[in-house]
């Protein structure tokens, strides 16, 4: 896989978020992927506490949108991270950074673990 393709697994995860629909964006998670949320301090450990957190992301309209990524691969195991930044139906947007390791299961690559920090303000 080259990193082009590795780019555009953020436009997969960012088109399920404009479904609006939690189930749609947990699904591109393993079923024991780590989520440390953008907007939330709680460490969410499985499909279920991933589900929960996006139904509250998911109700502010996030629109995602890459600033700076830097892609890798490693065999089955592919690596993005950078900076993005999130606008909200309310106007309101937030910059952060990302993380994403992607594991392929032989069938699709899923998210083993996303990390999102918001920039911390100077």
């Amino acid at each position: 896989m080259n990193t082009k393709e590795i780019t555009a697994l953020f436009d997969k995860w960012n088109q399920a978020l404009q479904s609006g629909n939690p189930k749609t964006v947990t699904k591109l998670y393993e079923y024991n992927a780590i989520l440390l949320p953008t907007l939330s301090d709680n460490v969410r450990h499985n499909h279920q506490e991933i589900e929960d957190y996006f139904v509250n992301f998911l109700a502010m309209g996030p629109v995602g949108k890459i600033d700076e990524a830097n892609a890798r691969t490693f065999g089955d195991v592919a690596i993005n991270s950078g900076i993005y930044t999130f606008t909200f139906k309310d106007g309101d947007s937030v910059s952060a950074r990302f993380t994403y390791v992607y594991r392929w299961n032989g069938q699709d690559w899923k998210i083993v673990e996303h990390h999102s920090s918001q920039l911390p303000e100077y």
